[in-house]
């Protein structure tokens, strides 16, 4: 079959408004097929509201309040660190040390499968954030234990320093928060299990974030919140911790899940 190009062209310059038109219109269904496929995600998300956050609005606040004249000599880390709150450690008593000798943790991506992340307990009401936050809890969490309290305990310079490191060692990348919620969690072990000085705390809860990395400003910030204002990070004790994305611990996730910071879980132990 051949193909007279000259009198095709022909045809067209003729019937070109024709051409036009049907164009216009091939270009309109495009058009609304193109409306139609994406307006059902935008009016699904539209009407989709996120989860509020748990984050006191106050924390930044909270944190400047904790600046003293007296430690504002700010150190600058001698080398960067790891988010070492990301390293698997048992912070436990020794029975709980025995149970993970048996029973050692794996890394996750050896075993992943093997286990289930633990939940928190919800109470029959909703929990009230805003009581949490005007009490001056950093984060606030479904699961609050109105009889959480701790009591006042002087830090020597020593034990300060050696916390504040260990708090930039531990979650250094959690920023002031993250930084109390490990002032908080060494705070809970020396007030629930008896523990006396810092280094205690490190040995026997078996802590393993470096102390020789030097600290931030943060850290020194939550170590005062915690110690010489009083101040918690939850209303709940905390005394076990973990990051699931480098290790798997079935230990851990047997004991009572508080919560979950940037992918670090916190957990209390059962009972007393």
């Amino acid at each position: 079959m051949v193909i007279d190009i000259p009198r095709m062209i022909d045809y067209i310059k003729k019937h070109k408004n024709v051409f036009l038109f049907s164009g216009s219109l091939l270009l309109a269904a495009v058009l609304i097929a193109v409306l139609v496929i994406f307006s059902g995600p935008a009016k699904k998300a539209s009407n989709t509201s996120l989860p509020a956050s748990n984050i006191n609005p106050a924390a930044n606040e909270i944190a400047y309040s904790t600046l003293d004249e007296a430690h504002t000599a700010y150190e600058e880390p001698r080398e960067s660190t790891v988010n070492n709150a990301a390293t698997e450690r048992d912070r436990a008593t020794e029975g709980a040390t025995e149970a993970l000798t048996t029973a050692p943790a794996t890394t996750q991506a050896a075993q992943q499968g093997d286990v289930v992340f633990a939940t928190a307990e919800v109470p029959d009401s909703p929990a009230d954030y805003q009581a949490q936050w005007d009490a001056g809890y950093l984060l606030a969490i479904d699961n609050p234990d109105t009889s959480y309290s701790t009591y006042h305990i002087d830090l020597t310079d020593s034990d300060r320093q050696l916390l504040e490191n260990l708090c930039y060692g531990e979650f250094g990348t959690g920023g002031f928060i993250g930084a109390a919620l490990i002032a908080q969690a060494v705070k809970d072990a020396m007030c629930f299990d008896g523990y006396t000085t810092i280094p205690e705390v490190i040995r026997e809860c078996r802590y393993d974030g470096s102390t020789t990395r030097g600290t931030s400003e943060e850290c020194r910030q939550a170590v005062r919140y915690v110690f010489d204002d009083d101040g918690s990070a939850v209303q709940h004790r905390i005394l076990y911790m973990y990051a699931p994305y480098l290790v798997n611990s079935s230990f851990h996730e047997s004991q009572n899940f508080i919560l979950s910071y940037q992918q670090i879980r916190f957990f209390d132990r059962w009972g007393a």
